[in-house]
């Protein structure tokens, strides 16, 4: 599947496609938490964070999840990625440990996605 530059709001079905292209019941996603965008799809969640990189994201806001469309929204968002490893800003692990940093993860694909 093909990577999409996510701005502005798109409708369940978008996103229902977007995981049958890629892994089924699941998409790939990264989420800039700054500028409130996210990139849809890839195999990686690295490809997607590339893809942020090149239109002038910071790596520091950038944030893997995975997102399950047939979920309801207070479940359909897993946050563990390789790209969220960074003892540099204190995350030890694959999963998004900062409560503050999963809120705002949380608002804006709640924002973007119907």
């Amino acid at each position: 599947m093909s990577i999409k530059i996510i701005q502005d709001r798109i409708s369940k079905n978008v996103l229902e496609q977007a995981a049958a292209e890629s892994f089924g019941t699941m998409v790939k996603a990264v989420v800039d938490i700054e500028d409130g965008i996210m990139a849809l799809g890839g195999e990686l969640h690295a490809d997607a964070e590339a893809e942020l990189l090149q239109i002038g994201s910071v790596n520091e806001n950038l944030w893997g999840i995975n997102i399950y469309p047939a979920q309801p929204p207070a479940d359909r968002i897993e946050y563990i990625s390789l790209i969220n490893i960074r003892s540099s800003q204190g995350n030890q692990t694959m999963e998004v440990e900062n409560q503050s940093v999963r809120d705002r993860i949380k608002q804006i694909v709640d924002k973007l996605i119907e």
